[in-house]
């Protein structure tokens, strides 16, 4: 060991070994200099492998667990961590990790879980997380003493399928599974002018803090800091929760409850004697509408329901379509965004959906299994060759109508979207839909003698 000469001795010997210690250290100080910026450069790393910089041995030293970490290894989303304090700038979108030790880094995310998608994901506005010296953070204008949860409410929004698929369901997952039982700060990005006021009810389950909105084009550069931050959702895909993979095993029934807190209210519902079935209307030059829907709707009424009909926009009151829907029995709609409705639904209630030709594959994840899922009492009624209006339109030997799933193919394209989800409403046999609602009646009478 090299001991530390006298203080009373200047030898040549000891200048010597002070030059060598300096140039040790700047080779080292270099040596990271130089990782920090290939780290800079776009440097891959594993999911959620810390971009922490190690420093090389040294004397010992405390050491800080604040990261920025990204897992981009999902299909459907990316999903970044600040673990530890971190700075929010509204005006410039950019989250700083406020930790003068933390190395350079920065990444880029655009916080919708729909990453796949070329077409949407271009819209969503894109973040930028930054640590270290890259950062120079600004001090904070206002200060949360919590972590916050940053979302896009942009893409697909604006029904309610979408509404729920892309944004709550996933929020309620990312908040379950990072911030469990614990309040967080909504951060929403991309909100049009409708979207707070339309879910500030379903928002207010979540945090009893007011969500900050992060506009598009915001001109006051306000900077919030919060403990930490997620950016991004994780989702199940689709309309899915699964409660194996969340730490507190929440599932889509827990959404449902979360529903029923948000909107249930203490007006009292009128009785009726009949079971009372929504009858979910599509309307308008938007494909899928039933033609005979006045015809459907007598033939309801003689089997016995009282028959309600909802047609819901993006104008819906949704604590008075909650307060409807809740106070039915069942429910039958054709396949469509409308049918989201079915999370309102008791468990134990009737759901019927009614499959237009070539959609068989797209109505068992969208609302079959959500449905059981929920407990509800599902029944599908599949249309025909000769109930679609496409018979109109397309020859009977044509593959549109003779086999949809070998037009489909693998490439579900936009064409052929076009074909089973715009061009095509149904016109429904009266007599064959009435077998399958005489047993949704029998279920739905038993469902209001117990529920009421």
């Amino acid at each position: 060991m090299v001991r530390k000469p006298s203080s009373k001795i200047y030898s040549v010997a000891a200048a010597a070994l002070v030059i060598v210690i300096y140039v040790v250290f700047c080779s080292v100080f270099d040596r990271q200099l130089l990782q920090s910026s290939s780290l800079y450069q776009g440097t891959l790393q594993q999911p959620w492998e810390s971009r922490r910089i190690k420093q090389a041995p040294q004397q010992p030293q405390e050491t800080t667990s604040a990261t920025i970490t990204c897992d981009r290894s999902h299909t459907n989303y990316d999903l970044c961590s600040i673990n530890g304090s971190c700075n929010l700038d509204l005006k410039t979108g950019t989250l700083t990790l406020m930790d003068p030790t933390s190395a350079p880094l920065v990444e880029k995310i655009r916080p919708y879980p729909k990453k796949a998608d070329n077409w949407i994901m271009p819209r969503i506005r894109e973040l930028t997380l930054t640590s270290g010296p890259l950062g120079l953070p600004r001090s904070c204008d206002i200060t949360h003493d919590l972590p916050a949860i940053v979302f896009s409410a942009g893409g697909y929004t604006g029904s309610i399928y979408h509404d729920l698929m892309d944004g709550f369901i996933p929020l309620f997952i990312t908040a379950n599974s990072v911030y469990p039982d614990r309040d967080f700060i909504p951060v929403v990005v991309n909100a049009k002018e409708w979207w707070m006021p339309k879910y500030i009810d379903i928002l207010g389950t979540f945090s009893k803090h007011k969500p900050i909105l992060l506009l598009d084009k915001e001109s006051v550069a306000t900077t919030h800091c919060f403990t930490s931050a997620i950016v991004g959702l994780i989702t199940h895909w689709p309309m899915t929760i699964d409660p194996t993979q969340i730490p507190n095993s929440k599932s889509l029934v827990d959404f449902h409850n979360l529903l029923e807190k948000a909107f249930t209210t203490n007006i009292s519902t009128p009785k009726t004697h009949k079971p009372r079935l929504m009858l979910v209307s599509r309307y308008g030059n938007i494909g899928r509408v039933i033609l005979n829907e006045q015809e459907i709707k007598e033939m309801l009424e003689d089997v016995g329901f009282e028959v309600i009909i909802f047609r819901p926009s993006k104008t819906t009151n949704l604590k008075e379509a909650y307060k409807l829907i809740k106070s039915s029995h069942g429910m039958v709609g054709v396949h469509g965004a409308a049918l989201t409705h079915l999370l309102f639904l008791r468990p134990g209630s009737i759901f019927v959906q009614v499959v237009p030709l070539g959609l068989g594959w797209a109505s068992k994840p969208c609302y079959e299994s959500p449905a059981k899922t929920m407990k509800l009492e599902y029944l599908e009624y599949k249309v025909n060759v000769e109930e679609s209006s496409l018979i109109e339109k397309y020859n009977r030997d044509d593959l549109v109508l003779k086999d949809p799933i070998a037009y489909r193919g693998m490439d579900w394209n936009a064409t052929k979207m076009k074909v089973y989800l715009k061009e095509q409403d149904v016109s429904l046999d009266v007599n064959r839909f009435r077998k399958h609602m005489n047993e949704a009646y029998k279920k739905a009478k038993i469902f209001m003698d117990i529920n009421g």
